[in-house]
């Protein structure tokens, strides 16, 4: 987080406008709200849609205390199992069958309300946020442990999500569209890109979520029970033909002076063609940084019996994180940052 803070800060002054077209968790759409800035959050998924709608569009001043209230009324709820329990405690196992059922009763009370769009949101964050601090996945929701996890047979709690006050920049937008559809119709001082860049769709490592958010019964398959739209939802980003293509529309697209791009180095797009894209924008920057890779991936790879079958991944992965700029900006000493080109330079200049 901070590598990417330190270099929307370099471009961005104190009353811009940051966009973050593939916000996921919106973690780093929250982190730059926090900074002062004046935040665009989007993804074309539901819940994460929602997510930057509680914790970045949302300001503590507006919906704080309403929140903690509706929160506190909520979580006095007895519990109510029904189709979610028995397809996400029962059929796959990734809750403990009471903290499912508290989960329904809470959800079914949030439809009731008829709430205003961001205060629905900040009690659906919370919900969401609630779940995640009790499943039993392995990091992402492509399968469930075979026993419960230790923190599934904890109760779960509601909190208020962490929320901020407006930044004197301005009010802060979330929004639910394709980022290469919207990119050309926005105006921002940044742009940060943290794209899909293999095959592993968001959707489906988070359908529980999505499902939570949505609230629409979807039929499900195999034994994760995923949405069965997880089978059709695929972004061109998520396909080695189409991520170059996307990409390209999408850096075609944006009008901001300043990208910020996050990209890992094992992603589809080849780090090669990918720089040559950016080195269009002017001048072109990269930090590598090393990561763990979550824990799933670390475990190795088990039948439907829970019989390891697979090997365990690599421990650790790279993320490449890009700043392509029409004006050569001044990043931290303390960080390695290289150069990699330099407006009319030459391949490999």
């Amino acid at each position: 987080m901070g590598p990417i803070l330190g270099a929307v800060g370099v471009a961005a002054g104190e009353r811009a406008v940051v966009a973050d077209l593939f916000s996921g968790s919106a973690r780093v759409a929250h982190a730059l709200k926090a900074s002062g800035w004046r935040v665009l959050a989007n993804d074309a998924l539901r819940f994460a849609a929602t997510l930057a709608r509680g914790m970045v569009q949302a300001d503590l001043e507006v919906w704080g205390e309403r929140a903690r209230k509706f929160l506190a009324e909520l979580s006095h709820l007895p519990p109510a199992p029904g189709w979610f329990t028995e397809t996400y405690a029962v059929q796959a196992r990734y809750l403990h069958p009471v903290n499912a059922a508290r989960l329904e009763a809470m959800r079914q009370a949030i439809a009731r309300l008829e709430l205003e769009p961001e205060l629905e949101a900040v009690l659906l964050t919370a919900l969401v946020q609630a779940a995640d601090r009790v499943d039993s996945s392995p990091g992402h929701q492509m399968a469930f442990l075979r026993e419960l996890a230790p923190r599934a047979l904890k109760p779960l709690a509601l909190r208020l999500p962490e929320l901020l006050p407006r930044p004197a920049a301005g009010p802060c937008l979330a929004l639910g569209e394709d980022a290469v559809g919207l990119a050309g119709s926005i105006d921002c001082e940044v742009a940060y890109l943290d794209p899909p860049y293999d095959q592993h769709a968001y959707l489906a490592n988070y359908h529980l979520w999505e499902t939570l958010v949505r609230w629409d019964r979807p039929e499900v398959y195999g034994r994760a029970r995923k949405r069965l739209d997880c089978r059709s939802h695929r972004s061109a980003f998520n396909s080695r033909a189409g991520i170059g293509p996307a990409f390209a529309r999408l850096v075609a697209a944006l009008r901001a002076p300043t990208l910020v791009v996050s990209f890992g180095a094992e992603g589809f797009l080849d780090r090669a063609t990918l720089e040559r894209m950016l080195a269009g924008r002017g001048y072109l920057q990269v930090l590598e940084v090393p990561h763990r890779r979550y824990a799933g991936t670390r475990l190795g790879i088990h039948n439907a019996r829970g019989e390891k079958v697979g090997t365990p991944g690599p421990a650790g992965t790279m993320e490449r994180i890009y700043l392509a700029s029409a004006r050569r900006l001044d990043l931290p000493s303390d960080q390695d940052w290289r150069e990699v080109r330099k407006p009319g330079a030459c391949p490999g200049t």
